[in-house]
């Protein structure tokens, strides 16, 4: 049998098929996943947020279903963010990074603490709002400071410094 002979029965059947093992094409890993997956083929949480998303856009009026969609380019360069993020969120590909989300956030006037929560990252336990009447979350005290949030959240003392950087920036001036 010639090199490219055996190869070619070697990919048509596959190095660990036996006879009765199928046609030999290999099966879409995801297949399994697919009961997984939302209508628009991620998990539903990516689908139901990509949606939100483009509801915000459409909004805002960022052009989103058009052919050549200028919206999403719009938006990436509001938001500071890689256009490959944009269409990779709303073709339901991948979730935003938390930066980007920040971004993309701003770029559409919403809060940071709806785009954790629809995106699935935090829920709203995780985040909850203050009751008091100037809706600065100090219903039951004074805020806590990105330290002592480390300390009771159990942060480990070398990752303090960088969990104090991060949270300050999702914190308005001041804060």
């Amino acid at each position: 049998m010639s090199g490219s002979s055996w190869a070619r029965a070697h990919i048509e059947q596959g190095p660990d098929q036996g006879p009765d093992q199928g046609s030999g094409r290999r099966s879409d890993p995801r297949s399994d996943q697919r009961s997984d997956q939302g209508r628009g083929g991620g998990p539903p949480v990516l689908d139901a947020f990509a949606d939100w998303v483009e509801g915000l856009m459409r909004e805002r009026g960022y052009t989103i279903d058009s052919p050549r969609g200028g919206g999403k380019s719009r938006l990436a360069d509001d938001a500071g963010v890689h256009r490959a993020a944009v269409s990779r969120l709303l073709n339901r590909q991948s979730m935003p990074d938390l930066e980007t989300m920040r971004r993309l956030a701003v770029a559409l006037g919403v809060p940071v603490r709806d785009m954790l929560i629809r995106s699935g990252r935090l829920t709203e336990s995780d985040l909850p709002v203050g009751d008091s009447p100037q809706g600065n979350g100090e219903a039951d005290g004074p805020r806590l400071s990105p330290e002592e949030a480390a300390r009771r959240m159990g942060v480990p003392p070398e990752l303090r410094d960088t969990f104090v950087r991060v949270a300050k920036q999702f914190l308005p001036e001041g804060g």
